[in-house]
């Protein structure tokens, strides 16, 4: 038998990816398929953004400076794009979306194994969300192996050291599971960088950057989630906008912002 000639839709696997959309309410609500679209499609980006950010890493712990700055210019424009799409989410008016919410039973966004995964990826690691997701599923093992492993600020750590500067050893031996957080040392040789290495400076600011498109993003969704529902739980019994607020302002590059005042 021949083999089926490859063609656009079945090397995309359109047909069943236009499959995927299944409303829960009936009869449906129209703004369903736009809420499971937008979802699905930010869990595509999540996806793609694990993948670039790997690719980073990977770069600074090999010292290819280059390499990293045109990944991260990509994955800033996708931070751009999820940004964007809220503005298509928030065409849905707080009545539609209370016309199927109850339909959502226990899934929430909170959910999310893979902005979660993206979250331990960046350094923002809280080993307290695993409890999200059941011991054994595939969700929590992923989650394990990306909290266990080193961040993308680890990765930046070797690449500093590649240019010359020492790593304090209290960050190199703390426990792996635990987050970021702001060292002096570490302020000191990126202040230097700024200074002296004009090359390395526009990796820095573009590290900045993409920081900040996250920490809008993460506002921008903590706003269109306060228009839509108020101060109601979020779905799955979830804190809503209360939880969303309390990860605001946490940035991924700490260091690079605590220096500001010194440029």
């Amino acid at each position: 038998m021949a083999e089926k000639s490859l063609t656009y839709s079945n090397y995309l696997k359109i047909e069943q990816l236009l499959d995927l959309q299944t409303p829960r309410s009936d009869p449906v609500e129209h703004d369903e398929e736009l809420f499971i679209i937008i979802h699905q499609v930010y869990e595509l980006w999540f996806k793609l953004l694990l993948h670039e950010l790997e690719k980073v890493r990977r770069d600074f712990c090999a010292n290819r400076m280059w390499e990293a700055i045109a990944t991260l210019k990509r994955c800033r424009m996708v931070m751009k794009t999820l940004v964007a799409q809220l503005d298509v989410l928030e065409t849905m008016s707080p009545m539609s979306f209370k016309s199927f919410r109850d339909r959502l039973e226990s899934a929430s966004g909170f959910q999310s194994a893979q902005f979660r995964e993206l979250e331990f990826l960046l350094g923002y690691k809280r080993p307290d969300l695993l409890r999200l997701h059941a011991t054994n599923s595939a969700a929590h093992k992923s989650l394990q192996r990306r909290l266990r492993a080193p961040s993308l600020v680890d990765g930046f750590y070797d690449f500093l050291e590649q240019r010359g500067f020492e790593i304090p050893r209290e960050l190199r031996e703390k426990d792996i599971t635990e987050p970021t957080r702001p060292n002096k040392s570490i302020q000191a040789a990126l202040l230097k960088l700024y200074r002296e290495c004009p090359d390395v400076a526009g990796l820095l600011e573009l590290m900045t950057d993409f920081d900040e498109g996250l920490q809008e993003w993460r506002y921008r969704h903590v706003k269109m989630v306060e228009r839509t529902i108020g101060r109601k739980p979020g779905t799955g019994g979830s804190a809503g906008v209360d939880f969303l607020r309390a990860t605001l302002f946490h940035p991924v590059f700490p260091d690079l912002w605590d220096i500001r005042h010194e440029l």
